[in-house]
Formats: C-alpha cells, structure tokens, sequence
C-alpha cells in the first residue's frame, strides 16, 4: 500500500523556490545536499543491504550479526564504526559485485517508498542547472541505486566507502567517515569548497549538514511515534521551527 505523504505547502514552494533563484543568480550550478535515509525515502536502504546479505549468506557474518551490528553502533556513543563496518564486511568483493548485490537488495524490497515531493523537489533544482548531492552515512553503493530512481546517477552519492586495492573491496576506509560533521566536511571536498545554498535531513546526525548551508534548510519527518527514529526527528523538528527553517513532517502529526 502506498503511503499518501504530505506535499511541502505552498509557502514552502515559494521559499524553496525563492532561494534556488536567488542562488542561481550568482552561481550557475550552485549546490543542493540531501540526507537518503529518512529524508529522500521512508527506508534505510543501508540496513537494508545489509540485511540482504544476511538473508543470502553473501559474505562472512558473525553469529547474531544484526544484533552485533546494534551494539557496535552503542560503543563508546560513537555509530561511525558500525557504519564503516557495514562497508568492511564486503571485504575481497569487486566494486561491481557490491553494486549488483546493492541492486538485487532494492529490487528486492520493492517498491521503495520514495518521497514523492522529494524526488520533484529534486527533478525541480536539476532542471534548474542546480548540483544535487546525496550525502549519507550509509555504505555509498547501498544507497546509489535510490539516486537512480530519483534520477541522479551514482557519482552524486557521497558515503561510507573503502579503498578498493588489486580490483577488490579492502577494509580501509576511503575518505571521510560521512556522520555528523563529516557530512559537511566530504561534502565541501566533493564540491572544492562550495557551501550548499540548501540542505535537507530528517535527524539530528544531519545537523552539521543543514547548518553548512548558507540558506535554506529543509528537516523532515516521517517516523511514527513508536519508531526509533522518532526521538531523533521531532528535536531536528523543533529546532527547525525555532530557527525558522523549513519543517516538514511526511505523515500527519498524530501517528
């Protein structure tokens, strides 16, 4: 079943609008970041990967990996090597295989609950010359096939990744750990500096993304009140509100 989402309102067309044309008028293809889970999509497609390769057994797990996945995120208050574990697991793959399996994870979850003013918010700025960028803490091929349906391409991804030595997938990670501030800090080396004139998330791990860019700021929600994201979404919620950005709840406010 389909879920009927909320459209943006009027006044927050206007808004969005307003400040795409405004960047446009000092740079031709300015910069527009996006969180993927939770803020593009009602989904994690990287939990979603990752459980896909535990139900198919794809590669070496240990006992209970879910449940070690929940707690690796617990240590020390810290989830960043959990989200780099997601990646390092795929260790002795080629980049193609991942990709493939990443594919055969969406196809099999489908349909994915894209957030329909999402992707025409999106299709609006790309038509607009505007640069969209995903930037997520997921491992950056689980969520390149949600960027495709979207209709941005895989480059447009920025995520968790390792190095990729002799053809194969390593365990070392590739750049920047893209949680919290290093969000904002891969995307600036993506774009050579360039700020976002927009920036969307729906936590309060997209925080340091949304405060990187110098106008407009879009936090979602979707998450039902017994979600564990819930908790998460309301404080990005009223932050927002109180700092006079976009806020935008999915789903009406009493589920």
């Amino acid at each position: 079943m389909e879920m009927n989402y909320k459209q943006y309102s009027p006044a927050d067309w206007s808004r969005i609008e307003a400040a795409t044309e405004k960047a446009l008028a000092s740079d031709p293809h300015p910069v527009a970041a996006f969180d993927a889970d939770g803020t593009l999509w009602d989904t994690d497609l990287g939990e979603a990967f990752f459980n896909y390769k535990i139900d198919n057994r794809l590669v070496p797990l240990p006992n209970e990996a879910w449940n070690y996945y929940v707690e690796l995120k617990k240590k020390n208050g810290d989830p960043r090597e959990a989200y780099l574990w997601l990646a390092q697991i795929l260790k002795g793959q080629s980049l193609d295989q991942a990709r493939a399996w990443a594919d055969d994870a969406v196809i099999a979850n489908h349909p994915t609950p894209i957030f329909p003013e999402q992707k025409k918010l999106i299709q609006y700025l790309l038509s607009k010359g505007v640069q969209v960028v995903i930037v997520t803490a997921s491992v950056k091929w689980a969520v390149e096939p949600g960027a495709r349906l979207i209709g941005l391409e895989n480059e447009h991804v920025i995520g968790i990744e390792t190095v990729v030595e002799g053809g194969k997938l390593t365990d070392k990670v590739k750049g920047i750990i893209t949680h919290k501030e290093g969000k904002a800090q891969a995307l600036l080396e993506y774009t050579d500096g360039k700020k976002p004139f927009l920036a969307a998330g729906n936590t309060m791990g997209d925080l340091e993304l949304m405060e990187s860019s110098t106008d407009l700021k879009i936090a979602i929600s979707a998450a039902s009140r017994d979600d564990r994201l819930f908790k998460t979404e309301d404080e990005l919620q009223k932050l927002a509100k109180s700092r006079g950005w976009i806020a935008h709840r999915f789903v009406p406010d009493g589920l």
